[in-house]
């Protein structure tokens, strides 16, 4: 069976940080590293949007513009985890992040939902002013 779960969600002042997991499992990911890893968030009424992406190695990270110089995706093969530390919280950010997974062949990051084959059921993320 193949599972993302994600954790690390919560309620939060302005300003405050997150961090976010993603740990992947079942037999589809038993070579975790052939496959990049992205966050996505929606908001209540709106489209869910892509966040941030790394790729296979982790050697390749792409952003949303709204998150550069605050969120940072990392991921360690060896724990099938993929993380998002989220600094400087504001309501804006407040979402559901889900962490989804992209199979692939090269360090390409897809930055389209449509990219990605698998999702996890993700985590409420509340920045409060």
């Amino acid at each position: 069976q193949v599972q993302l779960v994600e954790s690390g969600g919560g309620l939060v002042q302005a300003g405050d940080s997150l961090r976010l997991s993603c740990a992947a499992s079942g037999r589809t990911f038993s070579n975790y590293n052939n496959y990049g890893m992205g966050w996505f968030r929606q908001a209540p009424g709106k489209e869910r949007v892509f966040v941030a992406g790394i790729s296979r190695s982790g050697g390749n990270t792409d952003y949303a513009e709204s998150v550069k110089g605050r969120f940072t995706i990392s991921r360690d093969n060896a724990k099938n985890t993929v993380y998002l530390q989220m600094n400087s919280l504001n309501p804006e950010d407040t979402a559901v992040y889900s962490c989804a997974a992209a199979w692939a062949s090269t360090e390409y990051v897809p930055v389209s939902w449509s990219g990605y084959q698998y999702w996890g059921q993700g985590t409420q993320v509340t920045v409060s002013s």
